[in-house]
C-alpha cells in the first residue's frame, strides 16, 4: 500500500498541452475516481501513473519513491483495462497466474493466491475455462483477479465497466467497491460516468481540459460544487441553470419571476448584474400559482417508479423537475414550480465560479 503524489505534473503531445500542471495527493488506502468528459485528460493521467506515458514536467511519487523514470514493471502497480486484455489461449487460472509465474514464484504460492482471488470474485468455478467461454462480466472479474494476485501497492482501473451492459455494470461496480473495502489498497479509477464516481469514490477528482476543477467527497462535490462546470457535470439528471438578474429584492428571471434570496445565502452575490442560478431537479416542486413560482408547459414526462421526471422548456433551454412518484402531469399541461432557494446555487455569469 502507498500514497500517490503528483507535483506540477504536465504532459504535452507536440504543440498541444493536455495536462498543463496538476498537484494532487492520493492517500494510502484511498479509493479515488478521476471523472470528466471525453478528452479531459483522465486516462492520460492514469497512464502516466502506470508508467505507460512519459512525464514532460513535474514529479510523480508512489509512496516515498520518485518514479518519473522508473519502468512500469518496477512501480509495483497493477492495472485493469477496459478491454480485459486476457490471453485467449490460456485458462482463467493461467491468465491469473501468468504474472506470478514470470516472477518465478513457487507454484504452491501461486495456486493459493489465484484460488483466494477467485473466491473473492466468485469465479472459482471457472478456473479451467478459457476467456471465450465467459461472459463480459466474468472476463472483467478475471482481469481484476490477475491484478489482485500480485498484491500491488496501487490498483489502477481504466474505465473497466464501459463494455458491460447496464445490469452487469451495477453488479461489478458493487463488487469493486466491496473489494476495495476488503483489500484496503490504494485504488485509482477512471470513468466518464458520474454515477460510478458518486457511488464508488472516497474522493472524486473532476477534470476538464487537463485541469482539476474540484477534489472532494461525493457529497462535497454534489452539495457544494466549486463552479458551474462541476455543478452541471455531477448529478443525474443534471442541474438546471437559469439566467437571472440580481436586484434589491432577490433574483429576477428573464420572464420577470422574482425569487427572494434567503438570509445568509449567497453572501458573495454582487449588488446588481447578471448571475446564473442553479437548482437540482429535486429542488423544484409543484406548487399553487403565486409569487416566486414559475409557470411552464410540460413537454415530456418520465415515470420512473420511485419518482417522476417532468421536462419543460424555459428561456430556450430544456430543464427538468424531479417530482413525487404519484405526480404525473400530462405533456402539454401547464404546471407551477416552486424553487427551493435554500438549496439553490448561484454562479458568476462570467467565470462560472460559485457564489456561496
Amino acid at each position: 500500500m502507498a500514497s500517490v503524489t503528483l507535483r506540477g505534473l504536465s504532459k504535452t503531445y507536440g504543440a498541444v498541452t493536455v495536462i498543463p500542471g496538476i498537484d494532487l495527493e492520493i492517500h494510502d488506502r484511498e479509493f479515488v475516481v478521476f471523472v470528466g468528459p471525453s478528452g479531459c485528460g483522465k486516462s492520460t493521467l492514469l497512464r502516466i501513473i502506470a508508467g505507460l506515458e512519459p512525464i514532460d514536467g513535474g514529479d510523480l511519487f508512489i509512496g516515498e519513491q520518485r518514479v518519473n523514470d522508473v519502468a512500469p514493471a518496477q512501480r509495483d502497480i497493477a492495472m485493469v483495462f477496459q478491454d480485459y486484455a486476457l490471453y485467449p489461449h490460456m485458462t482463467v487460472f493461467d491468465n491469473m497466474a501468468f504474472g506470478l509465474e514470470m516472477r518465478d514464484m513457487p507454484r504452491a504460492e501461486i495456486r493459493q493466491r489465484v484460488e483466494r482471488a477467485a473466491r473473492q470474485l466468485h469465479i472459482e468455478g471457472y478456473l479451467d475455462r478459457k476467456p471465450k467461454a465467459l461472459s463480459g462480466g466474468q472476463r472483467q472479474r478475471v482481469a481484476m483477479g490477475r491484478a489482485m494476485v500480485r498484491h500491488p501497492k496501487v490498483f489502477l482501473f481504466d474505465e473497466p465497466l464501459s463494455n458491460l451492459d447496464a445490469k452487469l455494470r451495477g453488479e461489478v461496480r458493487t463488487e469493486i467497491k466491496a473489494l476495495a473495502q476488503q483489500l484496503q489498497t490504494t485504488m485509482v479509477f477512471v470513468t466518464h460516468d458520474q454515477v460510478e464516481a458518486m457511488t464508488m469514490a472516497d474522493r472524486i477528482v473532476i477534470l476538464e481540459a487537463g485541469r482539476i476543477q474540484q477534489v472532494g467527497t461525493p457529497q462535497d462535490v454534489y452539495k457544494q460544487p466549486a463552479n458551474r462546470f462541476v455543478a452541471g457535470f455531477i448529478g443525474s439528471p443534471t442541474m438546471n441553470f437559469f439566467a437571472a438578474e440580481r436586484v434589491p429584492a432577490g433574483l429576477k428571471l428573464v420572464d420577470g419571476t422574482l425569487l427572494p434570496v434567503p438570509a445568509g445565502r449567497f453572501t458573495a452575490l454582487p449588488a446588481a448584474g447578471p448571475v446564473h442560478l442553479g437548482l437540482r431537479p429535486e429542488h423544484l416542486s409543484l406548487s399553487a400559482p403565486g409569487p416566486g413560482t414559475l409557470s411552464v408547459p410540460v413537454s415530456v414526462v418520465e415515470p420512473l417508479g420511485s419518482d417522476t421526471l417532468a421536462y419543460f422548456e424555459f428561456d430556450g433551454v430544456r430543464h427538468v423537475a424531479r417530482l413525487e412518484p404519484d405526480q404525473t402531469p400530462q405533456p402539454g399541461s401547464t404546471v407551477h414550480l416552486a424553487f427551493a432557494m435554500d438549496r439553490a446555487h448561484a454562479f458568476d455569469a462570467t467565470t462560472g465560479a460559485s457564489l456561496r
